[in-house]
Order: structure tokens, then sequence, then C-alpha cells
């Protein structure tokens, strides 16, 4: 059993990034740098390929990164994660000890702030509760994946129309196609700090932010979109509608839902 790194960068140093990263295994490297080309790193005895691609797009760089990929375990990741020595070891551990499990969420160690999950112990998750979960923490069987025919939507997420929501669609897809998924508490690695670094999607809670989120919502939770919605904005109002009052970003969130049903009925993904 292999396992095989999904790296999304953008203008990336291949071989820096590969050592700041800490890959020791096999890897596929995305690099949205302005050019298309591909060459092939070898690092401890493993092979990184990468492949240079002029676009921008977080789908469009994990949908070829899902495409080039060989490997029987596919790690998702961003350039800013950082890798424990022993994370392939873990990773394979996981999967050889649960081999019902199609898909397992990692823990990723990341800033308390932006923290959206912490798993504790082993179990199923469900649509219910995967909404949490980035790319980065998910690791899946490739030939499982494959045969679902999920991909990354393009809509959302880094360089697309709409801001995020492109990991939470993704695994909504896995699960609605039957594949196993559970959590486990192993940690395998974290996030680098960048406090100076721009958000590739967030600029504040703006109108955009909040018709964004609508718009995700219509393809997330169909009927129940206004619903949640409506949770969203009253349970988060006093973090998110200093500027904006919260009738105002429910308004904002239902045009959003109306756009979003649009694009479903015309087969936009």
């Amino acid at each position: 059993m292999k396992l095989e790194v999904l790296i999304s960068a953008v203008n990336a140093d291949a071989g820096s990034l590969i050592k700041k990263m800490n890959i020791t295994s096999d890897a596929v490297l995305i690099n949205q740098s302005g050019r298309n080309g591909a060459e092939e790193l070898s690092v401890k005895n493993r092979k990184v390929r990468v492949f240079s691609f002029n676009e921008k797009g977080v789908g469009l760089s994990r949908n070829h990164a899902i495409e080039n990929a060989v490997g029987d375990i596919l790690l998702f990741s961003d350039d800013d994660i950082v890798y424990d020595s022993d994370y392939e070891e873990k990773v394979l551990k996981e999967f050889l000890g649960h081999p019902e499990a199609d898909g397992i969420f990692f823990n990723v160690e990341v800033n308390e702030y932006r923290r959206t999950y912490w798993n504790k112990g082993f179990g199923r998750v469900s649509i219910t509760n995967a909404g949490r979960y980035p790319a980065y923490s998910i690791a899946v069987k490739r030939d499982k994946l494959l045969e679902s025919g999920v991909k990354f939507s393009l809509l959302f997420g880094g360089g697309a129309k709409y801001s995020c929501g492109e990991d939470s669609l993704f695994i909504k897809d896995l699960l609605s196609n039957g594949l196993r998924m559970y959590k486990t508490e192993t940690k395998i690695g974290k996030e680098e700090e960048r406090p100076n670094s721009e958000s590739t999607w967030f600029s504040g809670y703006n109108e955009k932010f909040f018709k964004d989120r609508g718009v995700l919502y219509a393809f997330l939770y169909g009927a129940m979109a206004e619903a949640v919605a409506f949770r969203f904005v009253y349970t988060k109002k006093d973090v998110m509608c200093k500027d904006i009052a919260p009738s105002d970003a429910f308004k904002l969130m239902l045009s959003g839902i109306k756009e979003g049903r649009k694009l479903r009925r015309e087969g936009n993904k």
C-alpha cells in the first residue's frame, strides 16, 4: 500500500516547498505558476512529480492532482502544511487497521482561532457532521475515489467565482456516493503560521461573504438552505454582523440561495 500526498500550491519553488513541508513520501505537486510544464524530483528515494499550470483556482488544482495520482492512498494537502516525520507510517497504519474505511479524516494542528475541528477517538462520519473538515485533513483510497467520479467544484474556493466551500461540497459528494468516511484522533502535522499573508477568499464579513455563503448553502442543503442560513446568521451575528445588520445579512444569503439553485438547475458544479 502506497501513500501519495496531493499538494496544491501557487508560484512555489518545488524543491524548497517539499523540504519545508517535510514530505518524505511520494507526492504530486500542482503548481499554479503562470506557465505549463512537468518535472520529477527525487526526495529521500521517493518520487515527487511536479505539474505546473498557467491557471487559477483551487478546484482545478486538486482535480489535476487526482487525475495524475497513482498512489493507493491519497492525502490532500496545502502548501502551508508541515508534516510530522512519521506521517506516512501513521496514515498507512490507520488504513491497514481499519479496512472498512474508504477515507479517513486526520488531525492537523492549526491555530485555535482557525480551528474548525479536532477529532477524539475513531468513528464514522456522516453528512450531518462532515462540514467542518478541511481538504487537508482527508486521506482517501484512490480506487474508491475514482470509482465514485467525485471531483472538486470549480465554482467555489480560492481563484473561483464564489469564496470558500469546495472542501465541504467534495466531502458531501463523497458521502452521497457511498464512500465510508471515518475520523481518527491521529495527528499527522500542523499548519504553518502565516500572519502577514492574505486569505485567498476572506476579505471580511461583507456583502460578498453572505451572498457567496448563500450560493454554497443551495448546493449543500437543498430545500433546507433557508433554515440553515437563518440559523447561521442569528447564531453568529455577534461576530459577523457588526457592519451588516442580521436581517440584511439573511437577505443577502437568500439572494445567494436563489442564485445557487439557478446554477444547479443549469447543471453547474
